[in-house]
């Protein structure tokens, strides 16, 4: 037997149980870049900043028109936002 507490519910707080929605929605949304282009860095895809960066990188790393990685882009986010 352990001197050491188990951690449960009742010992964590809930903000480290529970991550904010928009944190989550985020992370969510990285996942599924990443699976989708898979060109993308950790870094990178954690330097997006807005809707438009990701447009950019596409068009950046792809060699994409702006036309069709706004349309991919859009398709994949499904109106959720960086």
């Amino acid at each position: 037997m352990s001197d050491q507490p188990k951690a449960n519910a009742a010992t964590i707080p809930v903000d480290k149980t529970m991550p904010a929605d928009a944190a989550q929605a985020k992370k969510v949304l990285l996942q599924d870049i990443r699976v989708k282009w898979s060109k993308f860095s950790e870094q990178e895809l954690n330097n997006l900043t807005s809707n438009d960066d990701l447009v950019t990188q596409l068009v950046a790393k792809y060699g994409l028109t702006k036309e069709v990685a706004q349309r991919d882009a859009d398709a994949l986010r499904n109106s959720r936002n960086i």
